[in-house]
């Protein structure tokens, strides 16, 4: 079965006949032939998305808990911005790991990964939205807006200060067409060609989408929404880990992995 093996490394020191193992499984520079076990653990956040893909392609979940990590925030990112819930997009991005763990092979390197993972999302969210019931994000949206604290006045008696709240709810407020293109172009900061890509459209529609957004979203909003881009619709740290954990157990129910290449 399908095991989750955390991506750690201990710090504890050998002692002992450990520590003579340890000494002894040093390789001589002189020799011709160093030892195999002399090869270096790899580091997994440093490694490729082709080279991850392939060891997750042989059952290696640590290679598969990089990737989903790699890209959680993106697919959440945009789960959220078509479902305008954060427990749905946190659904809709755990669903998106599992069919591509279990599609794996259907994707093709030609392809950046990421995209590909992006579009199982884009798809995951369409779908968890028609069966949603907590109805239309155009309702969920309008129940944010209303919800929000009004902004503050500054300090200096200027513009008024708009929370990330507010701005969360304002780019909630458009309508989703526009609403992902703003989300994946300004605040994961994608270029217009892997936008195209991970929505399935051409350039021309994502700036066209992009300029749409950009012109129904008040001045003062657009403006501070490019100073606080990287804090809109943040994943937290513990979303994130309940993201991995349940997609592996999900897995674990569907997945039989030899116990060796844990």
């Amino acid at each position: 079965m399908l095991e989750h093996t955390r991506l750690s490394h201990s710090t504890d020191a050998p002692t002992g006949i450990q520590a003579k193992r340890v000494v002894d499984s040093v390789p001589n520079p002189s020799a011709a032939n160093p030892s195999p076990v002399s090869a270096p653990v790899p580091n997994f956040g440093e490694l490729p998305d082709l080279l991850l893909v392939e060891r997750t392609r042989g059952r290696d979940t640590r290679a598969f808990e990089t990737l989903m990590r790699r890209y959680n925030r993106r697919l959440y990112r945009i789960a959220r911005s078509i479902l305008s819930n954060d427990d749905l997009a946190e659904e809709a991005v755990r669903a998106a790991h599992v069919r591509a763990f279990a599609n794996l092979d259907r994707y093709e390197p030609a392809g950046k990964f990421g995209a590909w993972l992006a579009r199982l999302a884009f798809n995951e969210a369409l779908a968890l939205r028609r069966h949603s019931p907590l109805g239309s994000t155009q309702t969920v949206a309008a129940q944010s807006v209303a919800q929000a604290p009004p902004a503050t006045a500054s300090a200096e008696g200027g513009e008024p200060v708009m929370s990330r709240q507010q701005l969360e709810s304002a780019i909630d407020a458009l309508p989703e067409v526009f609403r992902t293109v703003l989300v994946l172009r300004v605040v994961e900061d994608l270029s217009g060609v892997e936008v195209a890509v991970c929505l399935g459209l051409n350039e021309t529609t994502v700036r066209t989408r992009l300029y749409r957004a950009q012109q129904r979203l008040k001045v003062d909003v657009a403006r501070k929404l490019r100073a606080e881009a990287l804090n809109i619709f943040e994943l937290t740290p513990e979303r994130c880990d309940r993201i991995v954990a349940q997609a592996f157990a999900k897995l674990h129910t569907m997945t039989p992995v030899p116990s060796e290449a844990r």
